[in-house]
């Protein structure tokens, strides 16, 4: 009746005013991102430089960094600029900083941009246990879902401040689009009358699951499960044309591709509802055994190539959930929307769904059957896919990824030691990095801003100068066990995650100064012109910890071609790593770091191990 109706609009209408004002309330109550002091930022940048540049080299950009900061210069200027911003904007870098370094950034988002999350195997091994996990798996990422649209999504807090939650709405029917010279995100999800499907895919081809019935609850598990067994009953071959490689393509070149396809009315019409989904589930086809953890984090991170399950991708996606025939699993997510922390939570609350048994009585109400979305391909796609799987495969085959798992001790040992693990372990990879290279180089890891109202990341650096002493001493037999204990505490006390997380990292700022420089039609200041900058902002080392409380393994590609990505997940008793590099680069060889920091955090163990309990491997 129409007094029933109005009820329901009305209980709608009051509780999303509710949630409104709940968000609103908690908004305001995370503070606003703060601009660092000027010169506070200018001699911590002296001060990072130290280790990495010559004495002679060093003076002279000591010079220009002091004319920039000098009373009445123009980094004053510019500075007094970012404090407006920040007084008028929601936060005064993040929307800069998705767009340089996301948007803006043209390499493909296969193995450049996109993180790739492998998670601990199931117990199945055929695709009937594929199709039952994959079920419970929409149906826990769904029951997120419902948390974060309802506002019962517990606001999170670090040291007792609240952190902002506004990246989790953004986490669903969303999706990147690229352009010719910049990308740009859109985001379809709304808490009433949001699109009410996903995208399943098998054997590359793609098609709208709906998983609400009518009245708008979700679809229980044993209805998704028949709706999966329909979806592999009409995908049994593989589609010759496999269309989700070309997301994996260079963002200039995807984006005239995207012109082109859409000028189709059906491909227009399948491509919007990929891009509309809540998000994408990926059902891969069976590989060579995948018993290795190098195999299984490459399958999630590309899929392998486009004889393997690449075809299976949209990597414009904001979300794409990867499931296996042989109990292997894992997320890929898209980074200009999605940020560890985040996923981190919504993996936490799957993995918690997954343990509880299924009670829902599937309601008997025949479902519709899921819609297969169809694309017409003359020869200009044709051609534009051809290129699409050669680059691709020829980037699959330039990727060196190397998982290992430390068994020997794990962030408790370190803890006894009355250390930070997070710091022992960036330590540890300089090390390494120095006993490959004998150098050291610019390492980036990431510290979470969301401390702050629509705080993004910021990086956290090394090595430092205390860092580099310690490296020195450590492979010379003439400075005694004492003395190097005492500079690996200096070394690890000196890597500060604190001061990144409380808003006051460098790098965040200087590219703040250089892009309000620019904006204003200034020229490039001198500073960011200066080889020391260059250096300093070449990250050989990009590495992260994994965002998960599991004995799961991240990866990602290197953020320069002569670098590497080292991700690490410590736990209790070990220690998860993958590390990567490209084969093009003759310098660089994962395998070999992999070992050598193998081998380097055994020998920090053993620098203690007279004063330390011996740990059991």
């Amino acid at each position: 009746s129409n007094e029933e109706k109005y009820k329901s609009h009305l209980s709608e209408f009051l509780t999303l005013s509710v949630q409104a004002a709940l968000r609103k309330a908690h908004s305001s109550s995370v503070r606003p991102q703060p601009v660092p002091p000027l010169l506070q930022t200018l001699q911590r940048y002296l001060t990072a430089l130290e280790p990495l540049l010559p004495p002679e080299e060093l003076e002279h950009t000591r010079g220009i960094v002091q004319k920039f900061g000098c009373p009445g210069g123009l980094g004053e200027n510019l500075q007094r600029e970012l404090i407006k911003r920040a007084k008028h904007s929601h936060n005064w870098i993040s929307d800069w900083w998705v767009q340089w370094a996301y948007l803006e950034c043209r390499q493909p988002l296969a193995v450049h941009s996109n993180p790739a999350i492998s998670l601990p195997k199931r117990d199945f091994t055929d695709w009937r246990g594929q199709l039952v996990f994959a079920s419970k798996l929409i149906a826990g990422v769904l029951d997120f879902k419902a948390q974060v649209d309802s506002g019962r999504l517990g606001v999170e807090y670090i040291r007792g401040q609240p952190l902002c939650m506004e990246l989790f709405p953004q986490l669903f029917s969303s999706c990147r689009i690229p352009g010719p010279k910049h990308d740009h995100v859109i985001h379809y999800g709304r808490p009433r009358r949001g699109p009410a499907h996903i995208t399943v895919v098998r054997n590359y081809q793609f098609f709208q699951l709906d998983v609400y019935n009518s009245d708008g609850t979700p679809l229980t598990e044993s209805q998704i499960h028949a709706q999966l067994l329909r979806i592999r009953s009409q995908s049994w071959k593989t589609d010759k044309q496999p269309m989700g490689i070309l997301t994996s393509e260079h963002r200039h070149t995807w984006g005239q591709a995207y012109t082109r396809l859409l000028r189709d009315k059906i491909n227009k019409e399948s491509v919007r509802l990929i891009e509309k989904s809540i998000f994408t589930l990926c059902l891969d086809s069976p590989v060579m055994r995948i018993s290795d953890e190098n195999r299984m984090a490459a399958q999630i991170l590309h899929g392998g190539g486009t004889f393997s399950n690449s075809g299976n991708r949209w990597f414009d996606k904001t979300l794409q959930f990867v499931v296996g025939e042989d109990g292997s699993w894992g997320l890929l997510y898209e980074h200009a929307t999605a940020e560890g922390p985040p996923i981190a939570t919504l993996l936490d609350h799957v993995l918690d769904y997954c343990k509880k048994p299924d009670r829902m009585r599937a309601p008997l109400i025949p479902l519709p059957m899921p819609k297969k979305l169809y694309f017409y391909i003359n020869s200009e796609i044709k051609w534009d896919l051809e290129m699409a799987k050669q680059n691709l495969d020829i980037l699959i085959n330039d990727l060196d990824i190397k998982c290992f798992n430390f068994q020997r001790f794990g962030k408790d040992f370190v803890k006894q030691l009355k250390l930070s693990p997070n710091s022992f372990i960036q330590v540890a990879i300089q090390l390494a990095y120095y006993r490959v290279h004998s150098e050291v180089c610019a390492a980036c890891d990431i510290a979470s801003l969301r401390m702050f109202r629509g705080g993004r990341t910021d990086y956290i650096r090394s090595p430092t100068n205390q860092m580099l002493s310690f490296i020195r001493a450590f492979d010379d037999d003439a400075v005694s066990r004492e003395a190097k204990v005492q500079l690996l505490r200096e070394a690890v006390d000196a890597v500060i995650f604190d001061q990144s997380l409380m808003g006051q990292g460098i790098d965040r700022h200087l590219l703040g100064l250089k892009l309000q420089a620019i904006e204003e039609g200034l020229s490039v200041p001198r500073i960011f012109m200066d080889t020391a900058y260059g250096l300093a902002t070449h990250w050989k080392l990009r590495t992260g910890q994994v965002p998960a409380n599991t004995d799961s393994v991240m990866c990602f590609g290197p953020l320069v071609p002569d670098g590497y990505a080292v991700c690490y997940n410590p736990q209790q008793d070990h220690v998860h790593f993958s590390i990567t590099a490209f084969n093009c680069c003759e310098e660089t060889n994962a395998e070999k770091l992999a070992l050598t920091l193998e081998r380097s955090l055994h020998d920090l163990q053993e620098l203690f191990q007279p004063t330390c309990h011996p740990v059991a491997k």
